[in-house]
């Protein structure tokens, strides 16, 4: 029976799953954080290798699997999906390698069929669509440069910019300039900014204002609430513009929401979000993800196998149960 490897390539982490054409899951692993952008290609490929090895073992050899199907963070652009198959075809790690940018995983993990919009909001944020009869639209989501705003990095920043001038003068008072002290220890917020400055604090560290952001935005402050306002707002139009570029602003389509800062479901940002949906692209129907991108990557690799539905509900089932 043909067999797919599926990857979840994230920056915090990667996910690989070998699949049968049945349905079954055969093993899964998890390795390093896949950042071709940063680390180069290589060694984002090699997270790939040494998460199958911790998952097969380290004598297995290559060939993996018969198909490939790797959905990765970091091949925002045709060129970057071109250059990762290639480095992934020549280790040889199946038969057929396909790569396409996480937010595909994404969808197919979230929306009954392949059809759809998913909007991703965890580290950064990105959304694809992808219509009835196949066609794609999709943005570069290479952050300001492309006009991207938001995510984790960017709301931790975010809170950070507006505790620094409430603490200083130069912005409105906020019960961020508190909340940010105390999360991380320190006297001031502007120690925490020269924290980060000088290489004490890891800049990643600052994902962990999400949750501190929400806490404060759901009391009533004023700031911290206009940030998650403005979150709801970039959400919205990623996936109210996918639509309308597809022509199915009008059409009942699942839009489904994924990554950290979504699947978290605070009730303001969510609340917010259906708010927006239901007043902008009313026949949306919005869906949380509620299993891991890899099934995503997964049922494509299935699709590309030609597997039948009952396979498909098989893998389901089965990420469903570990849950």
């Amino acid at each position: 029976m043909r067999t797919v490897l599926a990857v979840d390539g994230g920056n915090s982490k990667t996910d690989v799953a070998l699949v049968s054409e049945d349905g079954s899951v055969l093993a899964t692993g998890r390795g390093a954080a896949f950042q071709p952008q940063s680390a180069g290609v290589n060694v984002a490929i090699d997270a790939v290798g040494d998460a199958v090895h911790g998952m097969l073992g380290q004598d297995a050899a290559p060939p993996f699997a018969d198909h490939v199907a790797a959905y990765v963070a970091g091949a925002d652009l045709p060129v970057e999906e071109e250059e990762l198959r290639d480095e992934l075809a020549a280790r040889e790690y199946g038969r057929n390698v396909v790569v396409g940018n996480d937010t595909f995983a994404l969808l197919r993990a979230g929306a009954s069929g392949p059809a759809g919009v998913a909007v991703v909001c965890g580290a950064g944020i990105n959304a694809v669509g992808v219509s009835p009869t196949g066609e794609v639209t999709r943005y570069p989501a290479l952050g300001r440069l492309t006009g991207d705003w938001g995510g984790g990095y960017g709301l931790g920043e975010e809170a950070l910019w507006s505790a620094v001038r409430a603490e200083d003068g130069r912005g409105p008072a906020t019960s961020l300039q508190q909340a940010v002290r105390e999360h991380f220890g320190a006297r001031t917020v502007e120690e925490v900014s020269l924290d980060i400055h000088f290489g004490h604090l890891p800049a990643l560290r600052l994902h962990e204002l999400v949750p501190v952001l929400m806490t404060v935005a759901g009391s009533g402050d004023a700031v911290a609430r206009s940030i998650v306002t403005r979150m709801a707002d970039e959400v919205t139009v990623l996936g109210v513009v996918a639509l309308r570029r597809l022509g199915l602003l009008g059409t009942p389509m699942e839009v489904i929401l994924g990554g950290g800062v979504l699947t978290a479901r605070d009730p303001l940002l969510n609340g917010l979000i259906e708010e927006r949906f239901a007043e902008q692209a009313p026949q949306a129907k919005l869906i949380v993800a509620d299993v891991p991108p890899i099934v995503g990557a997964a049922l494509l690799g299935l699709d590309a196998l030609g597997a039948t539905e009952e396979a498909k509900a098989r893998l389901r089932a089965h990420f469903h149960a570990m849950a």
